[in-house]
């Protein structure tokens, strides 16, 4: 482990052009203190945990010092929002840091949200407040414990410097790490201000320092190898957004400027994990239409990549870019199936997995089921037992007998596996997580961290870290939200 002065640093996007952004330095919060840090991030990074416990750390995190290696840069993008391209984006209260080097040769973006203004504030202060720093670390926290694909939350660091919302707040900093911070948007950037040769100059990037093998596979006989890039960059997104459907999750804001050429869940907004089974579910208070609804988010996300593959098209053939696009819904469905067959115990696809499904998501849905807590609930029922469990399932559904039913027909289905039942049940519990990060429990961790305690922060880290183990002392973490949970509402505003 190393010291932040013995850190290794190659800040190879900030050696591109000036049209990729705009080099500049953060702007100090008054009277900076720690709230919390990820122990596993800072393994990531091969930096020792106890430096974030000085003084330089927070004040480094915090625009009140400098590191020498960091080359912050403010960086330039667009994107649709809403289904409206948007030309005025950007790191408006972001910047990328620099790019850790590993001893094992791997790549991390440091990047600081809510740093100050930049050129791309757009009339606003560039700063983050406490409150929705705490959910992105929270947020990012619970992706990676569920195996799912994210950016990384090292810290957050607050202050008594006032950020004015709806109320006055606490001005805050969340140091996020990732492999990239390239977005779809980059790209659209460059497209629609006719920058060609940067556009080349960017897939270049990204296929050099993210899609190496691709170097040495171009030839006559081959597609080019920014097609074989935009397949990649589709396969990616069809394996994030199967893994977002099937533990529930809701991203609230899939812009096009939040989408990840990595695959990874990016920019947590307004997020949330679904509590009772309910498809249509909208987390974000400001989506009036319902547009990135829980069920809308495959058919979005295939939408975005279609708007990546049009600002790829001078460097793709039209024909190349369709045929990328036609394998988006069959890996969307290979994935998922496999995510679900897991949580449900089954090894092997049969003809008549589709209407088990089907038959428990009506069943979920139809009695608004808690989503987490039916899978995790199921987990622990051994097979010979499953046609007397309904106790098992008290407090879920309003009326078994439709429960009774599925659960007839799910264990004629597990006649079919070859696999032991103490074997089932392993791989069960560890595809259905116990604990999610539910908005009432974050707003609770907020509200108490607003008033100076971190304490259910750091708890919540721990649980979330390994959602599938049990923690006894924090069995009140897993159990069913109170009706008052369901009803919270988030939007964008931070």
């Amino acid at each position: 482990m190393r010291t932040l002065s013995e850190l290794t640093f190659s800040n190879t996007y900030s050696e591109l052009p000036s049209v990729f952004g705009t080099q500049i330095k953060p702007q100090p919060l008054t009277d900076p203190f720690l709230v919390s840090v990820n122990p596993k991030v800072c393994t990531l990074l091969e930096l020792d945990l106890d430096e974030a416990s000085t003084d330089y750390f927070v004040d480094l995190f915090t625009g009140n010092d400098e590191l020498h290696g960091f080359s912050p840069i403010a960086m330039k993008y667009t994107g649709h929002q809403f289904g409206q391209y948007n030309p005025d984006l950007g790191d408006g209260r972001g910047l990328l840091m620099g790019e850790v080097l590993t001893s094992q040769g791997e790549k991390w973006d440091i990047h600081l949200k809510g740093s100050g203004t930049t050129p791309y504030s757009r009339q606003g202060d560039g700063r983050a407040v406490l409150r929705s720093s705490i959910r992105e670390y929270l947020g990012s926290a619970a992706m990676h414990g569920l195996g799912i694909r994210t950016t990384h939350a090292l810290a957050v660091l607050s202050s008594t410097t006032p950020v004015y919302r709806e109320q006055v707040e606490r001005g805050t900093t969340l140091i996020r790490v990732a492999e990239s911070h390239l977005r779809f948007g980059h790209f659209e950037y460059l497209f629609y201000t006719n920058q060609h040769a940067e556009l080349k100059l960017l897939a270049d990037y990204l296929i050099r320092h993210h899609f190496p093998d691709l170097l040495q596979q171009e030839s006559d006989s081959t597609p080019n190898r920014y097609a074989i890039m935009f397949h990649r960059i589709v396969s990616l997104t069809a394996e994030m957004i199967a893994d977002w459907q099937s533990v529930g999750f809701a991203h609230g804001v899939m812009n096009t400027d939040n989408m990840s050429v990595l695959g990874l869940t990016f920019d947590y907004g307004p997020y949330g994990f679904l509590d009772d089974y309910n498809p249509g579910f909208i987390c974000n208070h400001s989506d009036y239409s319902g547009r990135y609804a829980f069920n809308q988010q495959p058919s979005i996300a295939l939408w975005n990549l279609s708007a990546l593959g049009y600002a790829l098209s001078p460097l793709i053939d039209k024909s190349l870019i369709d045929e990328a696009l036609n394998t988006y819904q069959a890996q969307l469905q290979l994935h998922y199936s496999k995510r679900m067959r897991n949580k449900l115990g089954l090894t092997e696809k049969r003809d008549q997995d589709s209407d088990l499904y089907s038959e428990m998501f009506r069943l979920l849905a139809n009695q608004g089921v808690d989503y987490t807590v039916f899978f995790r609930t199921l987990s622990t029922i051994p097979k010979e037992e499953l046609a007397s469990s309904i106790p098992h399932f008290e407090g879920l559904f309003s009326c078994t007998t439709t429960l009774s039913q599925w659960l007839q027909h799910y264990a004629t289905r597990l006649e079919l596996e070859s696999i032991n039942d103490q074997e089932r049940l392993r791989q069960m519990q560890q595809s259905n997580p116990k604990y999610i990060l539910r908005n009432y429990l974050a707003q609770q961790a907020i509200v108490l961290a607003e008033q100076g305690d971190f304490s259910m922060v750091d708890k919540l880290l721990l649980v979330l870290t390994d959602p599938y183990s049990e923690y006894p002392e924090y069995e009140d973490y897993a159990a069913l939200p109170p009706q008052w949970g369901k009803e919270l509402e988030v939007s964008c505003s931070s």
